[in-house]
């Protein structure tokens, strides 16, 4: 069993918990259930932002620790204010570190889009990401199988929730790709062997048909590198260890953004 395999069967135990402990009706009367969402895709393609969607992640099963003590708090608004164009925030415990509760402190604090990232495998973590003040959720290709990428697609589009899918490959893309996706997401971390390589995206580009923001994911280390993911024609820049890994992680962005805007406009000139 690969790391994705075992997460993906510890996630299916954890819903059937959480089903029993939170029911359906529970989560339907929190106050952000009513609320209406702010359009992760509209805000990637805002040409005042810098389309980065900044993370928040303490940890990851490939890193490791990363950032334990991270202020969720602090640093949301600090990304915000650092031009970043969305958040995305790790919801996932055991092997992201990550919790509900981050994504509403998240959402308390800031009028912008949130990604609840974590691995969807039910119609019930919709509902659970609508009810914690979620605008837009993660579905991963490689975890689910096509016809139910496109079942889970359609719930979450019901209920007024953006959806970005993710992938790695052609045959991921061509498979699971349908009409209730929003925004693809090329990761360029493979998710069996966790090896990364940008050129991922580049490969992938042409292969995403044009009604979909394209967003790159993972490996964006420099400037250049989304300077490089601009001209293949990608929008959304999801950058999480790359700002984690400083003790001010909404500092780092705002450095990142800084840098990105001056090499932009000195390449206008």
């Amino acid at each position: 069993m690969d790391i994705l395999e075992e997460i993906i069967a510890h996630k299916r135990a954890e819903v059937a918990e959480r089903k029993s402990l939170f029911p359906i009706k529970l989560l339907e009367s929190s106050i952000y259930y009513g609320s209406q969402t702010v359009s992760l895709k509209k805000y990637v393609l805002r040409s005042d932002k810098s389309g980065i969607i900044a993370e928040i992640k303490r940890k990851s099963p490939s890193k490791g620790m990363i950032n334990a003590h991270v202020g969720v708090e602090r640093t949301s608004i600090g990304y915000m204010q650092a031009g970043a164009s969305a958040l995305s925030v790790l919801t996932d415990t055991k092997y992201f570190g990550g919790k509900n509760e981050d994504l509403t402190i998240a959402r308390k604090y800031n009028f912008c889009p949130i990604l609840r990232k974590d691995f969807v495998v039910d119609e019930y973590q919709i509902v659970e990401a609508k009810s914690i003040g979620a605008d837009a959720i993660l579905l991963i290709a490689a975890a689910l199988k096509p016809e139910k990428v496109t079942q889970l697609a359609q719930f979450a589009s019901s209920l007024g929730l953006e959806v970005l899918l993710e992938v790695h490959s052609e045959q991921e893309l061509v498979s699971s790709l349908n009409e209730h996706v929003d925004l693809v997401g090329v990761n360029n971390r493979n998710l069996k062997t966790f090896e990364v390589d940008l050129a991922t995206s580049i490969v992938l580009t042409n292969k995403i048909p044009s009604q979909f923001v394209k967003v790159a994911e993972s490996g964006i280390e420099k400037v250049e590198d989304i300077v490089k993911l601009k001209v293949a024609g990608y929008h959304g820049f999801l950058i999480g260890e790359r700002f984690m890994q400083s003790s001010r992680p909404e500092k780092s962005c705002a450095n990142f953004i800084e840098r990105l805007s001056q090499f932009e406009q000195k390449e206008y000139v």
